[in-house]
């Protein structure tokens, strides 16, 4: 094994556990709550909250509540794209984050959460270049919506997917649906015979890059967990139909200690 291909790994994972240590990031969820369309107050949360058909609403009611860098003295409207991106309001040391899935939700990330302080790291197979795969990339015609499952029972996520990775294993090939990736190239989440056993159940994700002739090197070494695998109060998408790799991917991350 290459001492170049081990030292870039283990910097990777630096990197990815420091950004899973964000005080405000996702380990630092304590709550969820669905919005209703009356004006409502929820545990730890400041301020009135709620939603209508398009839009998530709040009034600080007294609250000291700070939006993009600016007080929120009066009702405040966000109104968001479905699955996409939430916001942030700042309420002293916690972020409250509004988010819409189908309907509208709020959660708390407070830098003080269990999850968070007990935080020791992610388990992970040893980097091994036997799980760096070549793949290609086959983009649609034109990019196709695609309805997922989540993890949180009765919601689903649609997610614009712009073509298929194919990829060959053991003389097998294989083709999974991919997403766009959060700056670049392509997002791909799946399963596999690790699933349940020694990774986490319900996805893990990879990110690659799409070269000029479709190559896509799929490192698997750095395949990562979702926001799920780590707390309760996440609403992860399950991999599309057919993203199941029925052979063990025995690299990249491993059920954290959080869910052992």
């Amino acid at each position: 094994m290459g001492a170049d291909f081990v030292a870039e790994w283990r910097q990777w994972r630096i990197e990815r556990e420091e950004a899973l240590a964000d005080p405000h990031g996702w380990l630092a969820l304590v709550s969820l709550d669905w919005l209703g369309d009356a004006p409502s107050r929820y545990p730890g949360v400041p301020g009135l909250w709620w939603q209508d058909e398009d839009a998530a609403y709040v009034d600080p009611d007294g609250a000291e509540l700070v939006h993009d860098g600016a007080p929120v003295t009066g009702v405040r409207r966000f109104e968001l794209v479905n699955s996409g991106l939430g916001v942030r309001v700042v309420a002293g040391d916690r972020e409250v984050e509004v988010v819409r899935r189908s309907g509208y939700l709020i959660r708390v990330h407070d830098p003080e959460a269990p999850v968070l302080r007990a935080f020791r790291g992610v388990p992970t197979f040893e980097p091994d270049p036997d799980w760096v795969l070549q793949g290609r990339f086959e983009p649609f015609d034109e990019p196709r919506p695609v309805t997922v499952g989540a993890v949180v029972e009765g919601l689903s996520h649609v997610y614009t997917s712009p073509g298929v990775v194919h990829l060959e294993h053991s003389g097998e090939s294989f083709e999974l649906t991919a997403f766009n990736g959060k700056t670049s190239g392509v997002q791909v989440l799946f399963t596999d015979g690790t699933s349940g056993v020694t990774t986490y159940a319900a996805n893990r994700s990879l990110s690659a890059e799409v070269a000029a002739d479709g190559t896509v090197e799929l490192d698997f070494n750095r395949a990562t967990n979702l926001p799920c695998a780590f707390t309760d109060f996440a609403t992860c998408p399950l991999p599309p139909p057919g993203n199941h790799l029925p052979f063990e991917v025995a690299a990249g991350e491993q059920t954290p200690y959080e869910r052992a």
